[in-house]
């Protein structure tokens, strides 16, 4: 690979878990969001990508493609969700992770809420983090 597109073609079609775990070391954070769109990633390289950070943007972004990927497991999803706690804390806004991780079941209920009490939280992401929590079945 020699070009930050060739590292981006094969974060999106590699099936390989080893080369994707690979690339997850990469400079490229637009390589690290295919990484957590790809279904073949597995629980080891999403927890790697949970502590990668960029800019808030794309750290956000990140977060909520890894709160929402098929494969991440109980780990990768209690690290993403202090990830997320840290950056509300900081006064940051991943509202669409908070949000994405309402929805697994594989959290429990409290654990998301507190999301919403901490400093970043607006009384909107409390109303639909509420609504999100009440449709989980």
């Amino acid at each position: 690979m020699h070009t930050p597109a060739d590292y981006l073609e094969r974060a999106r079609v590699e099936n390989d878990s080893s080369v994707l775990h690979r690339l997850a070391r990469c400079p490229y954070p637009f390589v690290w969001h295919a990484l957590a769109s790809n279904p073949h990633t597995g629980p080891e390289t999403l927890l790697e990508l949970s502590t990668a950070q960029e800019s808030a943007w794309n750290d956000n972004r990140l977060l909520r493609l890894l709160a929402e990927h098929p494969r991440a497991d109980h780990i990768v999803l209690r690290a993403v969700r202090d990830a997320v706690a840290a950056k509300l804390a900081e006064g940051e806004r991943p509202y669409g992770a908070v949000l994405a991780l309402a929805g697994r079941r594989e959290l429990e209920e409290v654990e998301v809420r507190q999301l919403g009490a901490l400093r970043g939280a607006s009384a909107r992401l409390r109303s639909q983090l509420d609504r999100c929590l009440k449709l989980r079945p």
